[in-house]
């Protein structure tokens, strides 16, 4: 094949004038040999007018996988026909697994595969082919895609993805009947050979189960297999490939089939007799024993279903199903009694509930057994003839009259005598005392009904013999009334009139109580008082139903005049002896509408003008007091202005001045007003100097030392000096504090420049060094200046 696929080479050089060809070396495919024409323009060996033919003719080139010899597998073979054979074309590879899995020969175009190939892992690869001049590096032939495809060996077995499997088919199934499919995958080529064709066969599981060799299904091969003979199979499936030829792989799985259960079996008791023993002391209700059939059948179709066929005492007994055991539980329905019958015989049907048609044939689905019970003699309590006792005593009856007796007999063979006591339980038993051999009950306290209508207790009687065997009774006392109280009114009324309500009218509906109890109830009867009925106010109406109305006999009530009624009502009652009371009904007069709708039964409405209601007063006093909020608003108001007119604020350092719209005289008049009087007008002007004239003579200020004249103002100023020397909290700066009068005849006098002598050389300054450290540079600035009269002007 090699000489023929060289010789196919060297003819298409020889004719087709050396177009790039593939030689593959696989037997399986010819080799396109045609070429395909294409009009390329070669640049510097023919015009752009010729006709060229193309030089890339390709098929699909094949590798087989697993390769495993020593030298690289050969692939294929490029070639160009621009390549004259002398080493001017380079050929390059590119594209899936270009240099790692396959690599070409770029002088003669050979192609190889460096290393073994999985087509599982990937069935071909894409790869591009170009012819490269060597000397001018640019292409030759426009590059072209090809393909390597993988060639596919037998090299994986048929794989059970899903096993192990479980399946089940219902037991009898006839022969064919599906179980379940199977399916094996191999990752071989379904397209290249038999490599992935699989075949099934049984392994393990015959002769009960077949399987289709194609399709992997699997039938039953025997009829009627039975759940209760054998319920578990295990099948062994193979799948092989090369459709089961020899030389194939093959792959296992197991297969866990499992017969279902079907209701083809009926319940069977073991035994047709069951003996039971029954003490006659059971109590009703209770189970007194057990019997089972057997069915080998499963679950719901093991479900049994026990019924007593009627006959011999079946009457006294019960019997139904345990769902946990499906036994059949006998209960006794009625109480025993050894003494008068002392056995029972009866029939007990056991069948099952879901039935399957398909085994009728097979028999009846149920079965029947006999049961006998013997009833065991037991030593029993005391029997009381009644279940329970129910008497009736009057209220306030003599302490020791008898009111009724309690009867119990010892039922047994031999007979004991009975002892009869109350079962103390609480203080209300105390009442009443039995003796106890007779079993009479008698009262131990007189009775109230009103208190306790009824007596409720527990009564015992327990044999001589043995007195732990007791019974127990309740008794059940009626207490009777005797009529002892007189009837009221049941609740108290609020009752009202209108001012305008018309006679005739009823304004209150009355029923009354009684705490005595009548057998045959209670009729009361009600009328006004002696000393009401000569009133012409109001009137009762009694309606014969244990119920009254009050209606007015005026024309008109007026609460100026009269704002409460009273009005004494008698109630009497029908009992022996007839008890009577008097009740006080108070009646109130209230305003009312057109409609007789009540407005207002308040005492203050009264004195309220006619028309004015009290949303339109309370509107008038809020008024009232908005106002006098303004007013004494507006009065503070204006006190605080003036207030502020007067005073000058601490924080203000500077002079006050006063706009007035008069014209002074200029800078130098000071004395056209003096300030100082509106300060204080009873300031004595005395030593006022005129600044705008120039004075005949000057007179010198004399030192003064203000201590000696005013010992008031320096121990004031000394104690405040102490103060703020000794407060910590103290600002480091001299605080100003600005006093707007010092009083009538103040040595210190003024210290407001306003009032200042006429020149600074009337100042004398020296005392400023006496008050302390503080006012030591304002002495500083002003002591140490002499006095020059020709300064003054």
């Amino acid at each position: 094949m090699l000489t023929r696929n060289c010789l196919s080479l060297l003819l298409w050089v020889l004719f087709d004038g050396g177009l790039l060809t593939p030689l593959h070396p696989q037997p399986q495919e010819i080799l396109e040999a045609e070429p395909r024409e294409n009009v390329v323009p070669l640049p510097g060996r023919r015009s752009s007018a010729q006709r060229v033919k193309r030089g890339w003719v390709w098929n699909q080139f094949f590798v087989l996988e697993e390769y495993m010899g020593s030298e690289p597998q050969y692939v294929g073979k490029l070639h160009s026909d621009l390549d004259k054979g002398v080493g001017t074309v380079k050929y390059t590879l590119s594209g899936d697994g270009a240099g790692t899995v396959f690599t070409i020969d770029e002088t003669t175009g050979d192609i190889h595969a460096i290393r073994s190939l999985d087509r599982e892992e990937k069935p071909f690869y894409t790869l591009r082919a170009q012819a490269v001049d060597v000397d001018t590096k640019k292409p030759l032939e426009p590059e072209s895609e090809f393909i390597i495809k993988v060639q596919d060996i037998n090299d994986n077995e048929p794989r059970f993805l899903d096993g192990p499997y479980v399946a089940s088919v219902p037991e009898m199934s006839p022969v064919g009947a599906y179980v379940l499919q199977v399916k094996a995958t191999d990752a071989d080529d379904p397209t290249y050979g038999n490599s992935a064709r699989v075949v099934y066969s049984i392994l393990q599981g015959q002769p009960y189960f077949s399987i289709d060799p194609k399709t992997g299904v699997i039938r039953t091969a025997l009829p009627n297999m039975d759940r209760e003979v054998k319920e578990q199979y295990q099948v062994l499936i193979q799948a092989k490939d090369m459709g089961g030829q020899l030389g194939g792989l093959a792959g296992t799985t197991t297969v866990n089939i499992t017969l279902t259960d079907v209701n083809d079996n009926p319940p069977r008791f073991p035994k047709s007799i069951f003996h039971l023993k029954v003490p006659e002391s059971s109590h009703v209700g209770s189970a007194i024993g057990r019997i089972r059939a057997v069915d080998p059948d499963f679950g719901k179709n093991a479900e049994i279903e026990y019924n007593i066929v009627p006959g011999d005492g079946g009457n006294l007994f019960d019997i139904t199903t345990d769902e946990n055991t499906q036994e059949g539980v006998i209960k006794l329905k009625k109480p025993l009694d050894f003494e008068t019958k002392k056995a029972y015989t009866f029939k007990v049907e056991a069948s099952n509930l879901h039935l399957d048609h398909r085994f009728h044939s097979v028999g009846p689905f149920k079965d029947t057994a006999t049961v006998k019970i013997n009833v065991l003699d037991m030593d029993e309590p005391p029997v009381f003839s009644k279940p329970v006792y129910t008497m009736e005593v009057y209220e306030d009856t003599p302490v020791g009259t008898i009111i009724g007796a309690v009867t119990a007999q010892d039922l047994d063979a031999g007979s004991s005598s009975v002892r009869y006591f109350i079962d103390w339980k609480n203080d209300v038993d105390s009442y009443f005392t039995i003796d106890a051999t007779e079993g009479t009950i008698a009262t131990n306290e007189l009775l109230d009904r009103e208190n306790t209508a009824q007596y409720n207790f527990s009564i015992i009687a327990s044999k001589v013999s043995n007195p732990l065997l007791a019974s127990k009774v309740n008794v059940i006392i009626n207490v009777l009334d005797v009529n002892e109280f007189p009837p009221e009114i049941s609740v108290p009324y609020e009752t009202s009139v209108c001012e305008n309500a018309k006679p005739g009218q009823v304004i209150q509906i009355i029923t009354a109580a009684d705490k005595d109890l009548s057998p045959a109830g209670q009729r009361f009867s009600f009328k006004l008082s002696s000393e009401a009925s000569n009133k012409p106010n109001f009137t009762v109406h009694d309606y014969r139903n244990n119920t009254a109305g009050i209606e007015t006999r005026r024309n008109g009530y007026s609460r100026r005049q009269q704002e409460l009624y009273f009005l004494p009502i008698v109630i009497e009652d029908s009992s022996y002896p007839v008890q009577s009371s008097t009740n006080t009904l108070t009646i109130r007069v209230c305003r009312c509408d057109s409609d007789g709708t009540i407005q207002s039964c308040n005492v203050e409405a009264i004195f309220l003008p006619v028309g004015l209601s009290t949303g339109a007063l309370i509107a008038i006093l809020l008024c009232i007091v908005i106002l006098l909020v303004i007013v004494v608003l507006y009065v503070a108001l204006r006190r605080q202005k003036k207030k502020d007119t007067l005073m000058t604020s601490k924080e203000d350092i500077r002079d006050n001045v006063i706009h007035y719209d008069d014209e002074g005289g200029g800078e130098e008049d000071t004395q056209a007003f003096d300030i100082g009087a509106l300060r204080n007008p009873k300031v004595i002007e005395d030593n006022k100097i005129r600044r705008d004239i120039k004075p005949d003579t000057l007179r010198f200020p004399r030192h003064r030392p203000p201590a000696e004249d005013n010992t008031d103002i320096r121990d004031f100023i000394n104690q405040r000096l102490k103060e703020n020397d000794a407060d910590p909290s103290a600002p480091p700066y001299d605080s100003l504090a600005t006093y707007a009068y010092e009083g009538n005849g103040s040595v210190a006098e003024s210290l407001s420049s306003i009032d200042s002598l006429t020149t600074e050389a009337d100042q004398d300054y020296d005392y400023l060094s006496d008050w302390g450290p503080r006012f030591k540079i304002l002495a500083d600035m002003f002591g140490e200046e002499s006095y020059n009269p020709d300064k003054v002007t």
